[in-house]
């Protein structure tokens, strides 16, 4: 039976089944090129997900886990060489990258490629298996450095500012200075909205088209789903920036969002993840690198993952 994302394919035709343990080799810390190649093989290829439970098929098929730094991973091998080296004895499920990654993030697992390799393997976030299931040319690579905009704009803002008060979906407005690891810096609107109805998403895109005609030269601007909780840029924004526009202002908090959770690489109290944090960056988007799994990665009992329950 199909389990809640469907049956898994046997793979992407004309997928290279080299190409994904190729990237896995160069990828090292701060070459995010390369780790920007090892995602580009993930979504192309297949893995093979480590069952703790059940087969493939079974009513009580499911992954097994693993947490590093206090976030969850599946683990996963990238061949069946590399299934037999790693030693494991249980079941196991053939998965394309983009079908496993769409249904991990949506749960904030990531994937961990190779556990049981020299050096402990790669380990993929849950904020870059989203990445691949949006498409990886849509969403900004990371790490993120995220901070307020420094750039002067303000007949920009002003006109956002004053405009937004008559675009009545708009609840408020956030702003924040986005560079990613490759590709260029751009300016991030965040949107409060108190609807996305058809109407009002064509205010607000008009809104914004209004805005950015008198931007400065060569600025590039995005906007950010406030609602989006999976989106780090949304979540930095919710944690960090106050509005600039604020319909509300005045009125006692009602607090139209749940608690902001935290996303792989964000500072959290009591729980350091340490070599990951760039210079300079206090609180990254997230950030990534190789690091050697859990003890017992795949020897002791692990609590049940709610996420794929096998066909």
């Amino acid at each position: 039976m199909p389990g809640p994302w469907g049956q898994a394919p046997a793979g992407r035709p004309g997928a290279d089944p080299g190409a994904l343990e190729q990237a896995l080799r160069e990828v090292a810390p701060e070459r995010w090129d390369a780790y920007e190649r090892l995602l580009h093989a993930l979504a192309e290829g297949q893995v093979l997900m480590l069952l703790w439970h059940g087969s493939p098929g079974s009513p009580d098929a499911q992954y097994g886990n693993m947490e590093i730094s206090g976030h969850g991973y599946a683990p996963a091998v990238t061949s069946p060489e590399q299934l037999t080296a790693s030693g494991w004895a249980r079941a196991h499920e053939v998965i394309s990258g983009r079908e496993i990654a769409a249904s991990l993030y949506r749960t904030r697992w990531g994937l961990w490629l190779n556990p049981h390799a020299p050096g402990g393997g790669v380990g993929v976030p849950w904020a870059d298996l989203r990445r691949i299931a949006a498409g990886l040319d849509r969403l900004p690579a990371g790490p993120l450095k995220l901070s307020e905009p420094q750039v002067n704009a303000q007949q920009f803002f002003a006109l956002l500012e004053r405009q937004a008060g008559e675009v009545r979906a708009v609840r408020a407005l956030r702003r924040a200075w986005v560079q990613p690891s490759v590709g260029e810096p751009y300016l991030a609107i965040g949107l409060d909205l108190y609807e996305s109805s058809p109407p009002a998403v064509e205010a607000v895109r008009a809104l914004m088209q209004r805005a950015i005609a008198v931007a400065p030269e060569g600025l590039a601007v995005s906007t950010v789903a406030m609602a989006d909780e999976y989106d780090p840029v949304a979540l930095w924004m919710r944690a960090n920036a106050r509005p600039f526009f604020d319909r509300e202002a005045g009125r006692p908090p009602t607090g139209p969002y749940p608690p902001v959770p935290p996303y792989p690489g964000q500072s959290m109290p009591g729980r350091p993840i340490p070599g990951q944090s760039m210079p300079g960056q206090p609180s990254p988007g997230w950030a990534y690198g190789t690091q050697p799994p859990a003890p017992g990665w795949g020897q002791q009992p692990q609590p049940p993952w709610p996420g794929y329950p096998g066909r």
